[in-house]
């Protein structure tokens, strides 16, 4: 297939991109500047200039593929309400190129757009929640949006996913950590947030576009939850600081936008996409990872 990825430069979809080719499909991947087009044709890829603004752009690279993994998002979280809705006109529009063609659109979410049971996995079968609740919910809105137009719409939901260099949100718990000289987390840091290997989540990426059913979702998780304290304690002993209890009024101050994340509880299944995929997750756990990153810079 010739897919058209959005993010194809980004931390996924660079892994993505290998994953795609390496399994022989065509990758044709949106960029905007000349830097990243010849760091894509390196890669064997051929690069489509535009934007995530500039939605002819995206129309034109929609309409030259088979297939489209949509992946690129603005994780500027000072605009992050704003960023939703514009990543919903993103969706909406690819959805709009590929109407009536039956070629497959995979969306990217998050597992917390599921809607739980307090202390239960979210999985892919629970009810999605409002944009009004959560602004990310948008991107979800708008598949639901294109597949009741008859669209090939599935949307895979990603939790903390990590190598040694980048671990999601874990990321900017490491900076405040780094930042402030003290590793925290909240309460007695028993919320948890599940993860996966980076290249699990591209292999799961693949086969999504290859086997999705049309409305689908899929999880992209391997471990269901890791819990922060033990995520903290890691950072503190890679950064060689202080690990201490917070509490939840004190997130915000401390972590500041990841205070909105810092406390909650936030554990997600897998099961249900290994089982209907085949999707066998087997790389290092998000603990191994952290332990065997460099906390030098």
């Amino acid at each position: 297939m010739r897919v058209f990825v959005t993010g194809a430069t980004g931390f996924i979809g660079s892994a993505v991109v290998k994953e795609l080719i390496g399994a022989g499909h065509q990758v044709l991947g949106l960029v905007r500047s000349e830097e990243k087009a010849v760091a894509l044709a390196a890669a064997g890829v051929e690069a489509h200039r535009g934007s995530l603004e500039d939605l002819d752009s995206l129309k034109a690279g929609a309409a030259r593929s088979d297939g489209v993994i949509h992946l690129a998002f603005n994780h500027d979280f000072s605009t992050f309400a704003a960023n939703c809705e514009d990543d919903r006109r993103v969706v909406t529009t690819l959805g709009s190129a590929l109407a009536g063609s039956g070629r497959p659109l995979i969306v990217t979410s998050g597992t917390a757009m599921a809607s739980t049971v307090p202390g239960e996995p979210a999985r892919e079968d629970g009810a999605v929640v409002s944009s009004k609740v959560i602004p990310r919910a948008a991107s979800e809105e708008a598949a639901a949006a294109v597949a009741a137009e008859g669209g090939n719409v599935s949307v895979v939901r990603l939790p903390q996913v990590h190598d040694t260099v980048r671990q999601g949100l874990v990321t900017y718990a490491i900076a405040v950590a780094r930042e402030k000289g003290v590793s925290a987390y909240v309460e007695e840091g028993l919320n948890r947030w599940p993860a996966a290997h980076i290249l699990d989540v591209a292999r799961l990426y693949r086969l999504v576009l290859e086997k999705a059913e049309p409305g689908a979702k899929y999880h992209a998780v391997a471990e269901e939850g890791v819990s922060q304290r033990e995520i903290a304690e890691v950072i503190g002993r890679g950064l060689n600081v202080p690990v201490r209890s917070i509490s939840l009024g004190e997130a915000g101050a401390h972590f500041g936008w990841l205070g909105l994340f810092a406390g909650h509880d936030m554990p997600a299944s897998g099961e249900q996409t290994q089982r209907k995929l085949g999707w066998q997750p087997g790389g290092p756990s998000l603990i191994a990872d952290l332990q065997a990153m460099n906390y030098g810079g």
